[in-house]
């Protein structure tokens, strides 16, 4: 392909496909915990990191994590103890965070803005080898966490109260939720860009409940959804001239429409038939199965 005699496209594509491991890996998780939202919040935040990055003439990309792990954290200290004041806490983190990229980009050399555009909405061109490899390094970590602490996760995302009876460290497993969330928005974000990167994060996850229930199942399609959309995405973007991140999350919004419209009337029918296997019709019993998982929830 000719795609893959250039050395940039060869680096876009593999920190796309990277990403779209990462992204719905973590975000099934911030999905069952009702924060599908976190990684916009975070994303704001390591505008504060890539700007403070090009200031010093660090890498952006480990300014950024830093920057977003600290994010991170301050935000689940904030939801243990915020309380009423808790929203208003973290929407001066979050508009804090922007304003401060803006300044530090602004006080850093000439030409940084320019670039700062690739890091908000994503770019091809711009992925560098240093880029490339503290991504697979943060991707590494997040697939680590994300796979072999799947179990715990998954308790404590459906039920805080429970994961602690049982004797789960639920604080210390939620923090590091928050950490992987934060590693994985400075992963995307020279592909999608960190105004872009929630949505890779929750909508594939949405997408696959369209068609399973199961969390084991919903995780693997959501990541299968989320490396075929950023494929594709890298390669529309390079043959069209489109940007990356906006196409990316375009084709993954047409994902779940589609996917919503095909699993819409499967779920009919099945309500159906399993009404028709039943003694009584009792539509109570039949409407079931229509109604699971309204919370947005996925079983084991």
């Amino acid at each position: 392909m000719e795609i893959l005699n250039y050395a940039f496209m060869q680096r876009a594509l593999l920190a796309a496909v990277l990403v779209g491991i990462t992204a719905p890996a973590i975000g099934i998780y911030l999905v069952q915990r009702r924060q599908a939202l976190m990684g916009d919040g975070i994303g704001h935040v390591a505008m504060t990191g890539v700007g403070l990055g090009f200031l010093l003439s660090w890498s952006p990309v480990w300014m950024a994590t830093i920057v977003s792990i600290v994010g991170a954290v301050l935000m689940e200290l904030i939801r243990w103890y915020g309380r009423t004041r808790g929203d208003i806490a973290l929407a001066m983190l979050f508009y804090g965070g922007m304003a401060g990229g803006v300044m530090f980009i602004n006080l850093a050399p000439t030409g940084s803005n320019a670039n700062l555009t690739s890091y908000l909405f994503g770019s091809l061109s711009t992925v560098s080898e240093s880029d490339v490899t503290a991504i697979i390094l943060l991707a590494a970590f997040v697939v680590l966490v994300t796979l072999g602490l799947r179990r715990q996760l998954f308790a404590v995302s459906q039920d805080e109260e429970f994961a602690r009876v049982t004797g789960l460290p639920v604080r210390a497993l939620n923090l590091l939720t928050a950490i992987t969330a934060a590693v994985t928005v400075t992963v995307a974000m020279r592909v999608v860009g960190l105004l872009l990167v929630s949505a890779l994060m929750v909508v594939p996850v949405a997408a696959a409940q369209q068609l399973s229930r199961s969390f084991a199942a919903t995780f693997a399609i959501a990541v299968a959804i989320g490396v075929t959309v950023t494929i594709g995405g890298t390669v529309t973007s390079y043959y069209q001239d489109v940007p990356p991140g906006a196409t990316i999350v375009l084709l993954t919004i047409g994902t779940f429409i589609a996917l919503t419209a095909l699993a819409t009337p499967l779920a009919r029918r099945r309500a159906r038939a399993l009404a028709a296997a039943l003694p009584s019709g009792d539509p109570a019993e039949c409407a079931i199965p229509a109604s699971r998982g309204t919370d947005g929830k996925v079983g084991v």
